[in-house]
C-alpha cells in the first residue's frame, strides 16, 4: 500500500513536470522548424504521448491477453476524445479557427470506421495489422508534405510557417535546447505514466477491484495521464495547437500504430464485447471531435462540460456492469 502510494505520487509529479518540458520543447521545434505546432503536436507529442499504451498493449500480447490491448486502445481513445480534450477545455478554450484543423480529426474518424468494419467483419490477419501502419505511414507523409506546401495566412492563427518575422523572432537560436526540451519531457512523461500505472493498479487491487474493471478504466486513463497533462498544460499555456494535436494525433498513433502492431503480432479477431458498447462509443467520440471543429470551430467549455459528462456516463455503466 505505501509503495503503491508512493509510485502513483512520484508519476503524477513526473507527468506534470514531463508535460511542461515538453510543450517548451515542442513549441520551440515548430518554430525553429518554421511548421505549425499543430503538426508538431499531432506527430512528436501524439506519439510520444501514446508511447505508455504501446508498451502497456505489447506486454499484454507478449502474455497472451490480446484482448487487454484491443481494450487499452478502445479505452484511451475514448479518454482522449471525452475526458482529455473536456478538461483542456474547461482548463482554456481550444479555438480551432482554420480549415487545417479538420486534416487530422477527419483522418481519425476515416481510421475509427476502419476499425469498426475489421470489427463487424471479425477481420484477423497480419495483412490487416500492414495495412493499417501502411496506413499511418502514408497519412503522416501526407501531413507533412501539406505543411510544408505553401499556404495563405490565416487570421487568427499565430503560430503558423506564414507569420514571417514572428514566428522567426520566436524561433530558438539552435535546435539543441527544444530537441533536449522535448526529449526530456518525452522520458519524463513515459517514465511517470508508467510509475502512475503500476501504482493506481496496486491501489485498486488493494480495494478489490475486477481485472476487467482495472483494464477497462485505471490501466486505460492511466496510460493516457501524459496526454492529459500535456493537452492541460498547452490549453493553459495558450498553445490551442498542441493540446489538440496531441489528442488527434494519439488517438491516431492508437488505432493505426498500436493496433498495427497488435494486429500483426496476435492476428486474432477483434473482441466481440468491445463491438457491443466500446467501439461505438469511440467512433462516436471521433465524430464528435469532427463535429466540433467544422461545425463550431472551438471546444469550449460548454461542450468540454459535455464530453466530460459523456465520459462519467461511460465510466459509470462500466462499473455497473462490473
Amino acid at each position: 500500500m505505501p509503495t503503491a502510494l508512493l509510485l502513483t505520487v512520484a508519476g503524477l509529479f513526473a507527468l506534470v513536470l514531463g508535460g511542461e518540458v515538453l510543450v517548451k520543447g515542442a513549441v520551440g521545434i515548430a518554430r525553429k522548424a518554421q511548421i505549425s505546432s499543430l503538426l508538431i503536436g499531432v506527430v512528436i507529442v501524439g506519439l510520444g504521448t501514446s508511447m505508455p499504451e504501446l508498451v502497456t498493449s505489447i506486454e499484454a500480447v507478449l502474455m497472451g491477453t490480446p484482448d487487454l490491448a484491443w481494450g487499452n486502445i478502445v479505452g484511451s481513445n475514448i479518454a482522449n476524445a471525452l475526458l482529455i480534450l473536456g478538461v483542456s477545455a474547461l482548463v482554456a478554450p481550444i479555438v480551432l479557427s482554420g480549415g487545417r484543423f479538420m486534416r487530422d480529426p477527419m483522418f481519425g474518424l476515416i481510421a475509427s470506421f476502419a476499425l469498426l468494419f475489421v470489427a463487424l467483419g471479425e477481420l484477423g490477419s497480419p495483412v490487416v495489422g500492414v495495412l493499417m501502419l501502411v496506413l499511418l505511414v502514408g497519412y503522416l507523409a501526407y501531413a507533412l508534405r501539406q505543411e510544408r506546401e505553401p499556404k495563405r495566412m490565416e487570421p487568427g492563427i499565430a503560430d503558423t510557417p506564414e507569420s514571417g518575422d514572428d514566428v522567426a523572432a520566436g524561433a530558438p537560436k539552435s535546435w539543441t535546447k527544444p530537441l533536449l526540451l522535448t526529449g526530456g519531457g518525452l522520458i519524463a512523461l513515459i517514465v511517470g505514466g508508467q510509475m502512475l500505472v503500476a501504482g493506481a493498479i496496486d491501489l485498486a487491487r488493494f480495494f478489490g477491484m475486477s481485472e476487467a474493471l482495472i483494464g477497462l478504466t485505471v490501466v486505460a486513463v492511466g496510460t493516457s495521464f501524459p496526454e492529459l497533462v500535456t493537452s492541460v498544460v498547452a490549453a493553459r499555456r495558450g498553445e490551442p495547437e498542441v493540446a489538440f494535436g496531441n489528442v488527434a494525433g494519439s488517438n491516431l498513433f492508437n488505432l493505426l500504430l498500436i493496433g498495427g502492431i497488435t494486429m500483426v503480432m496476435a492476428p486474432e479477431p477483434f473482441p466481440r464485447e468491445l463491438v457491443v458498447f466500446d467501439l461505438y462509443l469511440m467512433v462516436g467520440a471521433a465524430a464528435a471531435l469532427a463535429g466540433l471543429v467544422f461545425f463550431v470551430g472551438q471546444v469550449s467549455r460548454r461542450s468540454g462540460f459535455l464530453l466530460l459528462a459523456t465520459y462519467a456516463g461511460f465510466a459509470a455503466f462500466h462499473i455497473a456492469a462490473a
